[in-house]
């Protein structure tokens, strides 16, 4: 099967032909944002955690290398622990284009805005000379995160995309799944479906170290949010039975890394991954967006309403009520399911026909209602030492 998309130079696909203004850190964001506004297919991101935040720049590059961005403007403020030259260099590896303005050089914001404007429309200009194309699905890479979970959720809309995983695995696509803590209380389930021992290993350090993350003193692991609670759930393995019913059944092929300085992106040639990182949605959409994935999936019970810079999200819901409620902030109803008119498979297949129509360019509900959330997280250094994770 096809879609239409945008071929890149490094061999992958974009789903999606943006342009991407990244302040180099959060002193430089509102230049960013000024330089961004009212342009169309701009967008504007940068991190929260400071000028020194050294290992989230491994972020905002893989955002920048996302095959969805045809162009990046690096926003710097000039005096930065993160330097803009070692960013931009990773990013020309690409072939894309990429520039570059420091504040502090060209001497004030509005100068630096008009000069970010001037490069920005230039990038424009030359990506509208691309244009859509036939593509083999086999060259699309599609992100699973599930949030704002209830009982509905392990039952209908996450089987539902484990049925569009699977399709996707088989046509030679390739799928990321995040949020080892959802995982916690599955282990034996996951560890099954590696592909190798080597792989299994893998596997079950991925949960393990997550578990070791929460036995510090003044954290514990077995929490629930309220909506999980209000949603039926009763244990976190409960939760965790129902969250990894979207990975599918494939083989997993390996665990991305996603630690200090080290963010893996998603191999060509398809199969089905685990990632390092976190639950947190919008940090967990940014580091699977990061590692190069196109779409993602969110199946959400009680309704999770955003969207992300990078990727178009596609939301499900198989919570008949959610959906009665919420249906002009939903793509995809899976309640039909709870509601015994439609099987998991005929969902599942569904979706992926809606992954296809979206990588071909149609515009998902966030993308209409311009939802363009991006959040880096990072682990705290110092406790991964503690724990001997580093």
């Amino acid at each position: 099967m096809e879609f239409q998309g945008f071929a890149r130079a490094d061999g992958r696909a974009g789903v999606r032909n943006r342009v991407l203004v990244v302040a180099t850190s959060d002193c430089a964001d509102p230049a960013a944002r000024m330089i961004a506004r009212g342009m169309d297919d701009v967008v504007a991101i940068t991190q929260h955690l400071g000028c020194i935040a050294i290992e989230t720049a491994t972020t905002l590059v893989g955002a920048a290398k996302n095959p969805n961005i045809f162009a990046t403007l690096l926003v710097s403020m000039g005096c930065e622990g993160i330097e803009a030259e070692p960013m931009m260099s990773e990013i020309e590896k690409t072939g894309k284009p990429v520039a570059m303005v420091r504040i502090q050089e060209i001497g004030s914001i509005r100068q630096t805005v008009a000069r970010g404007r001037e490069i920005v429309a230039k990038m424009v200009a030359e990506s509208h000379q691309r244009k859509r194309e036939a593509l083999d699905v086999s060259r699309l890479a599609v992100g699973l995160k599930c949030g704002g979970s209830d009982t509905t959720s392990g039952i209908a809309a996450n089987p539902a995309i484990g049925v569009m995983a699977d399709m996707l695995v088989d046509a030679g696509a390739s799928v990321v799944m995040i949020e080892p803590i959802e995982a916690i209380g599955a282990e034996e389930f996951l560890a099954s479906r590696a592909a190798n021992k080597s792989v299994q290993k893998q596997v079950l350090k991925w949960i393990n170290d997550e578990e070791k993350r929460w036995t510090v003193p003044g954290a514990g692991i077995d929490f629930m949010c309220r909506g999980n609670i209000d949603g039926g759930l009763t244990t976190l393995e409960e939760k965790a039975l129902g969250a990894i019913h979207k990975g599918g059944h494939r083989p997993i092929k390996g665990v991305l890394k996603n630690r200090r300085g080290c963010l893996e992106t998603v191999p060509q040639g398809g199969g089905f991954y685990l990632q390092e990182g976190t639950h947190e949605e919008i940090p967990a959409i940014t580091y699977m967006a990061a590692a190069g994935a196109n779409i993602i999936i969110f199946a959400t019970g009680r309704g999770g309403v955003f969207g992300h810079s990078i990727c178009p999200v596609v939301r499900v819901t198989g919570n008949p009520e959610t959906w009665a409620r919420m249906k002009e902030d939903m793509d995809i109803n899976a309640s039909t399911i709870m509601e015994g008119k439609e099987s998991i498979e005929g969902v599942g297949k569904r979706i992926y026909d809606e992954v296809v129509a979206v990588a071909s360019g149609k515009l998902t509900i966030s993308e209409q209602l311009g939802l363009d959330n991006f959040a880096v997280w990072k682990y705290d250094s110092r406790l991964e030492a503690l724990l001997g994770l580093l």
